[in-house]
């Protein structure tokens, strides 16, 4: 059994596994229009995603400025706009959404799921969303430009191609941490997480690398990954176990 494959072994008993926790901001104060498009997405396709009624509530949340600003995309053109800083400002309810936990093996149908559960709450009112197992939001114009990757990718029965939009629509990078530019959120799409020495280049330089590697994971496996870039895999360490953004495939640490 491969290092990849006992870590993966000893995730299906972490106390945590991966799951999506999905926050979609509303226009007015009447939450059921968003409800009824989550409840019939979950019926049709969305299995195992449910609301959070502890958390939902038909009121603002003043602190959804400062998050949605921090979380949000910096890596794609264009992802989020003033339109979409003007629509969180003035958003007057909040619903989440949270979804079944994932195995490595399922986790990019989950995700897939995710992102068409997306689209219909954006087409019932929903004027804002935010991942918040990796902490990441894209304007409107963004998520439906993941919602038609993912689309394409489905109906063409493309794996990895579907892989590539779950990463690029919930997960975050590049995030500076010590010594290292890395990603938060790949085990959403079934996967570790990658770090990239930040001596290596800058950031746009990592994203491209980290990018580059988990192509390489979803296509070749994890040893041929780590042999071809010179890298290890290592426990995550950064988040507890019950930490949303916990990775229990680990993290891919390339070299200096």
């Amino acid at each position: 059994m491969s290092q990849f494959d006992r870590q993966a072994a000893r995730s299906v008993d972490a106390p945590a596994q991966p799951r999506h926790v999905l926050c979609f901001l509303g226009r007015d104060r009447e939450l059921q229009p968003l409800r009824d498009a989550a409840n019939a997405a979950i019926a049709e396709f969305a299995t195992g995603f449910g609301i959070d009624d502890a958390y939902s509530a038909a009121e603002p949340d003043e602190r959804m400025s400062r998050s949605f600003e921090v979380c949000r995309d910096r890596v794609a053109a264009d992802a989020w706009t003033p339109a979409d800083e003007e629509a969180v400002g003035t958003h007057q309810s909040v619903l989440y959404v949270l979804g079944p936990r994932m195995t490595r093996e399922n986790a990019v149908r989950a995700s897939i799921g995710a992102l068409f559960l997306i689209d219909r709450l954006i087409d019932a009112g929903a004027v804002a969303v935010k991942g918040e197992s990796a902490g990441v939001a894209h304007g409107l114009h963004r998520w439906r430009e993941l919602i038609r990757m993912g689309a394409v990718a489905t109906d063409a029965d493309d794996a990895l191609a579907q892989n590539r939009v779950c990463r690029l629509a919930f997960a975050l990078r590049p995030l500076a941490s010590d010594g290292y530019f890395e990603s938060v959120g790949f085990h959403l799409a079934g996967l570790p997480d990658v770090q990239v020495p930040r001596l290596r280049g800058s950031d746009r330089d990592a994203v491209v690398v980290i990018d580059s590697v988990a192509d390489a994971i979803a296509r070749h496996g994890i040893d041929a990954a780590l042999q071809a870039y010179d890298a290890s895999l290592i426990d995550d360490r950064s988040h507890d176990a019950d930490d949303f953004k916990f990775n229990p495939y680990g993290i891919v640490r390339l070299s200096t």
